[in-house]
């Protein structure tokens, strides 16, 4: 495993930061969880939310293979006994609000100054510093809304655009996973460690930097606009005769569309000067959009795409997610991987979204239950008998096992 060998202590609920680790786990890192008695709530999902209790595939993506080690944070020995494995960690992985940090002592400016040598990463709303670094954020919220996305995705004038569960958080415990992979070199380096900040907001920004770049150097950018008046036929959704979607790719738009119009067998729309060049179908987006619409309504979608084929127009399937999860591509790609349970069996899990080439990447285990390791790990980190007893006595800790998976 490529990670072997490096341990990581998460401090995380929810999403953001546990997916992160989560990467690192998969990638072959110790990742020991540290929860509180009643577990991470993201445990129960759908029951916070809609009060349905069908247990939480989410939870299962991101949490699979670590240790889970119940500490009450809320009693000194509980953060005693954090500092402890925080010490002989290589990274401290958190997604705690900067107050409660800085209330439990574990902020990294604390941290830092204690065990130089430590990579403390820290997901945020917000970032380390401004007036709102303290603001309750989730991806909804600092991605999603406040980056810029939800504008940018709804049509002129109507209501933003929704996102969908952990969307990004997951992109987010991405760039923070690869914070901390520099951040491990510049200390196999220089031997000291350093902060990773990784925040939802400047991870939101710079997934559409695209179009953010066009309005700091523009002073605007293109809003979505309806389908039918796209000004690029090239790139965009079509539905075939038999109701299913396909989305074009023919970003260079003069160049691809004479193979569009070949595929399509609408040669004649080459010589109509409504359409001779990318500004002319700017123009004229409607009708021409049009156009195609009533001859992609003509054949079922594999007829039409056997002939992009034969052009070379390229092309991708739109899918829903019962699609991909049958996709061969999606699994020849290693998109989906199985998981150990512990009864012997695997569960097929949405894997990881990076491969490396020959290394071995995959789960090596299920999810664990609430404190399902506390003594295990406590006994690594240099615990005796009687420390360990004292904590559990003292409602510091959960038995091994006690809790819910």
């Amino acid at each position: 495993m490529l990670l072997e060998g490096i341990r990581v202590i998460e401090m995380g609920f929810w999403v953001a930061g546990p997916a992160a680790a989560g990467l690192l786990c998969d990638w072959g890192a110790d990742v020991v969880k540290i929860e509180p008695p009643t577990g991470d709530p993201y445990r129960r999902i759908f029951q916070a939310l809609a009060g349905i209790d069908i247990g939480s595939p989410p939870f299962n993506l991101d949490n699979r293979g670590k240790r889970s080690v119940v500490l009450d944070l809320s009693k000194d020995e509980g953060r005693e006994a954090a500092l402890d494995l925080i010490g002989g960690a290589d990274v401290f992985l958190t997604n705690y609000r900067h107050g409660a940090l800085e209330r439990l002592g574990l902020d990294s400016a604390t941290l830092r100054a204690r065990f130089p040598e430590l990579v403390y990463a820290h997901v945020t709303g917000y970032g380390q510093e401004g007036p709102d670094r303290d603001r309750a954020g989730y991806d909804m919220g600092s991605f999603w809304a406040r980056g810029g996305i939800a504008h940018l995705l709804a049509q002129q004038g109507a209501e933003p655009v929704a996102s969908r569960g952990g969307f990004g958080d997951h992109i987010t415990a991405t760039h923070c996973a690869a914070g901390v992979l520099a951040a491990l070199l510049a200390r196999h380096r220089t031997g000291e460690g350093q902060l990773v900040d990784a925040s939802l907001l400047r991870s939101g920004i710079y997934t559409i930097g695209f179009d953010v770049m066009q309005q700091l150097e523009l002073g605007f950018t293109l809003s979505a606009g309806k389908r039918e008046e796209s000004i690029v036929p090239t790139v965009s959704s079509f539905q075939a005769g038999d109701g299913r979607w396909v989305w074009l790719l023919g970003v260079e738009a003069d160049r691809h569309w004479p193979r569009l119009c070949e595929g399509l067998e609408l040669g004649e729309l080459l010589s109509d000067p409504r359409f001779a060049n990318a500004a002319a179908r700017r123009e004229n987006a409607r009708e021409m959009m049009r156009l195609l619409d009533e001859r992609f309504a003509t054949r079922p979608l594999d007829e039409w795409l056997e002939r992009f084929d034969a052009v070379d127009l390229w092309w991708a399937p739109v899918q829903t997610p019962a699609d991909v999860v049958e996709d061969p591509q999606a699994r020849a790609a290693g998109a989906f991987v199985d998981v150990p349970q512990p009864d012997g069996t695997t569960k097929q899990a949405v894997g990881s979204p990076i491969r490396f080439g020959d290394a071995e990447v995959a789960p090596r285990a299920g999810v664990p239950a609430v404190g399902e390791h506390t003594d295990d790990v406590l006994r690594e980190a240099g615990f005796d008998a009687e420390r360990i007893a004292k904590l559990a006595s003292a409602g510091v800790t959960v038995a091994a096992g006690s809790g819910e998976r």
